[in-house]
């Protein structure tokens, strides 16, 4: 006789044993009913959103049990570990389970918030994957010292790797890399060959991007009229860029001594005689924008964005690493903002962060709708709702896409507006009454 996971599979089983399952009440073992649960609310459209909030509410002891397990289902692993459906208290026991594949460690590293990266940096399986301490590199919310801590262990690795034989690695070949790099964040590679991004996205000055190439030239092309108009606006970034970057982005200019080129530092004299007038000022950021960096002076990435015109800015934004992109999202100048969402490298990571960023234009919240791919994702379209900068129009338009526990959450947002919480009130009730009817 097949099993009760295998007939719901098979959807044999009448509606009102279906409806039990997705309250995980069917009379089997906690294992089971977690495998049915997680079939239902990946699978089942009818009994999805009831199982969804079931699994979120699942007694915690049966749910480590099976974060535990390498004998669970990976059908189950994988949704316990999403971003999604996670809780942080089944993180450390994920991050053990040999039967969660490093490959999806490496995706969950892409988006990994606070709290999950010092799990993640408290594992033991994870220290030992180079792919995911590459990848965690360019997540945002990582700090400098986990930074540092994720060097070392790489180092590590690689000594290890090297002493117990001459294989060449592709990860202990990114470590090296990262040797030429500088420790500080606010400064960017030396080395050509230096990774510029994550461990995923290495880019090199010597090496052409045709695909970048055929996209920035067809970009220009079709804004050719609107380009002419913008003239040479500065890089402004909406909101202000220490906001974002915090005040630890922007360390004094490093300068390296370069034999027969040396460049002696500056400093802040100790008297002003008299202050520059503001045509004086703006005279000399202009000149200071279009001066290339002195020979031996390491620049971060703001500090390059703010040398550059617009066109600069649109092709970095097409062809540049993922710190870059972070900051050209802000541009006031649309243009360059647009030009982010047609960069080929851009992930959708960095898209999901896009649509829940305040300090953006709230025409580039109207550009990531009209690309299909973004909204194939369901987190970019929560976080447009849930943004309050999202213009009220497109905010009540997505709004039908949210999941039964995004609408609860969303009416008690008080950060939207009262329009928006009311009607995600009016659309969760509507969806528990019939969820509950079936």
């Amino acid at each position: 006789m097949p099993s009760t996971i295998d007939q719901i599979r098979a959807s044999k089983l009448p509606s009102n044993m279906m409806q039990f399952a997705a309250r995980g009440a069917l009379q089997v073992s906690a294992s089971e009913n977690i495998e049915i649960l997680v079939h239902l609310a990946r699978h089942n459209k009818v009994f999805g959103d009831l199982a969804r909030m079931t699994l979120a509410g699942w007694d915690e002891k049966s749910s480590l049990a099976a974060a535990t397990d390498p004998h669970t289902p990976s059908e189950v692993l994988e949704y316990f570990i999403s971003p999604d459906n996670l809780r942080p208290t089944l993180l450390p026991a994920l991050l053990e389970n040999p039967s969660v594949p490093e490959g999806q460690l490496v995706k969950f590293a892409v988006s990994a918030t606070r709290e999950s990266i010092q799990a993640m940096l408290a594992s033991a399986r994870v220290k030992s994957m180079p792919a995911v301490l590459a990848t965690m590199k360019s997540n945002p919310y990582l700090k400098k010292e986990e930074a540092d801590e994720i060097k070392k262990l790489t180092l590590v690795k690689e000594s290890a790797e090297t002493a117990s034989g001459p294989v060449e690695h592709a990860d202990s070949h990114e470590s090296r890399s990262d040797d030429l790099t500088s420790d500080d964040p606010g400064t960017s590679v030396i080395h050509p060959e230096a990774s510029a991004d994550s461990g995923a996205e290495v880019e090199t000055a010597s090496e052409p991007d045709p695909v970048a190439d055929e996209v920035l030239a067809a970009y220009l092309k079709e804004h050719e009229a609107e380009l002419a108009e913008e003239g040479d606006k500065p890089y402004q970034a909406i909101g202000g860029i220490v906001e974002l970057l915090g005040a630890d982005y922007f360390p004094v200019t490093q300068v390296v001594q370069v034999p027969g080129n040396e460049v002696p530092p500056t400093g802040v004299p100790d008297t002003v005689a008299a202050a520059p007038t503001a045509l004086q000022t703006a005279t000399a950021a202009a000149a200071a924008r279009k001066a290339p960096a002195p020979a031996g002076v390491r620049e971060n990435a703001l500090q390059k964005i703010n040398r550059l015109d617009i066109k600069g800015r649109i092709q970095l934004a097409l062809k540049g690493n993922k710190e870059e992109r972070a900051l050209l999202i802000r541009d006031g100048t649309k243009l360059v903002a647009f030009a982010v969402l047609e960069a080929p490298k851009l992930s959708d990571g960095e898209v999901e962060k896009f649509a829940s960023q305040k300090n953006v234009l709230e025409a580039v919240l109207r550009q990531i709708p009209m690309k299909r791919r973004f909204m194939k994702n369901y987190i970019v379209v929560r976080n447009l709702v849930a943004n309050p900068r999202t213009p009220l129009d497109l905010g009540l338009a997505l709004m039908k896409n949210l999941m039964i526990n995004d609408l609860k959450s969303l009416s008690g947002n008080k950060d939207v507006s009262d329009t928006i919480r009311k009607l995600a009130l009016k659309n969760y009730k509507q969806k528990l009454e019939a969820a509950s009817k079936k």
